[in-house]
């Protein structure tokens, strides 16, 4: 790790993250544990950070994201846990959205579902069983957005008809009007590979962010719906940062970061949303704000945006950060 000379303060090109760790964008050490701890089957410690959650939406809808992709494999542990604590909230939107993970972790290739037939039955069956217990999250604190967050993306898994998807968003919103995970959900429902129309996903994208304050990440809804666009307009993966973005379309995007700032307490998808700026303006050759962001990631990659470059978000993050000279350890 390069360091600084005696009596100077680092700079940012001198700045260096100390290592990647992938799979975790956030700055939450209760989370990183029980992370850690559902890893090892430990699910107590993941049913209490959520219920410590209750008073922030934004920061239970992190938390029950991330606790949902460590649990999968192990919802019946979730539903062992019901077994004792069958009125708990948390436990049945946990259930619920390691559903939606679980079944998106099988989801068949589309180009190979004619071969796949029981890979989809199997996909589709475990998507139905998240329904169940987001509903019975639903009944039991009416006033939560979080079920919703994880509803639209079940719909969009099944790929329901529009008026449902709908529904469910007007559902999401009326609970929790800035929570940036359903936003996320709905701009990825609205985007083109997901039967869309670009104009609906960037009108979307730009509405939200003119609604936002200034310390929200929504303004990183608009470069993410040029990921979406990107995917398939390209027909394939994103390849390279050989500016992918027209000068129009890069001024759109500077002008939606220059209107976030973090601020003193950073927003639950503070790092989410310097991972989707970074790789942006990667993408667009922008090298000091693509450096500025990325170095504000800590080494913690997301997988939106990165997969969208194809392979994992640990190998693209690295290869951007290397090709902007940002050495990991």
């Amino acid at each position: 790790m390069e360091r600084s000379r005696p009596g100077r303060a680092p700079t940012a090109d001198r700045a260096r993250p100390a290592r990647v760790i992938g799979g975790r964008p956030w700055t939450d050490p209760a989370l990183d544990q029980a992370v850690s701890a559902v890893h090892d089957r430990y699910l107590r410690v993941g049913a209490r950070i959520l219920a410590e959650a209750r008073a922030d939406p934004e920061l239970r809808s992190l938390r029950v994201e991330a606790l949902a992709k460590a649990a999968v494999g192990s919802s019946p542990l979730i539903e062992a846990l019901l077994a004792q604590d069958s009125s708990n909230p948390d436990l049945w939107l946990w259930l619920g959205r390691t559903r939606v993970e679980e079944a998106w972790r099988i989801r068949p290739d589309a180009r190979a579902r004619a071969v796949q037939a029981a890979g989809y039955t199997a996909y589709t069956r475990k998507m139905r069983a998240a329904r169940e217990p987001l509903m019975r999250a639903v009944e039991l604190w009416p006033a939560d957005p979080v079920p919703w967050e994880a509803l639209l993306w079940m719909a969009l898994g099944l790929d329901v008809e529009r008026e449902e998807k709908d529904e469910l968003w007007k559902q999401a919103y009326r609970r929790g009007p800035t929570l940036y995970g359903a936003h996320v959900a709905r701009v990825v429902s609205l985007s083109p590979q997901w039967g869309g129309m670009p104009e609906e996903m960037f009108d979307f994208a730009r509405v939200a962010m003119s609604t936002a304050d200034r310390e929200d990440p929504r303004s990183a809804l608009l470069p993410l719906a040029y990921f979406e666009y990107f995917v398939q307009e390209r027909q394939g993966i994103i390849r390279g940062a050989s500016s992918w973005f027209s000068a129009e379309e890069y001024r759109d995007v500077q002008a939606a970061a220059r209107g976030w700032f973090e601020g003193p307490r950073p927003h639950p998808r503070t790092v989410e949303a310097h991972n989707v700026f970074g790789a942006a303006f990667y993408l667009a050759d922008a090298r000091r704000p693509a450096r500025q962001h990325l170095l504000r990631t800590m080494g913690r990659p997301s997988s939106l945006p990165w997969t969208y470059l194809g392979g994992n978000e640990v190998g693209q993050y690295v290869k951007a950060c290397r090709h902007l000279n940002l050495a990991m350890l």
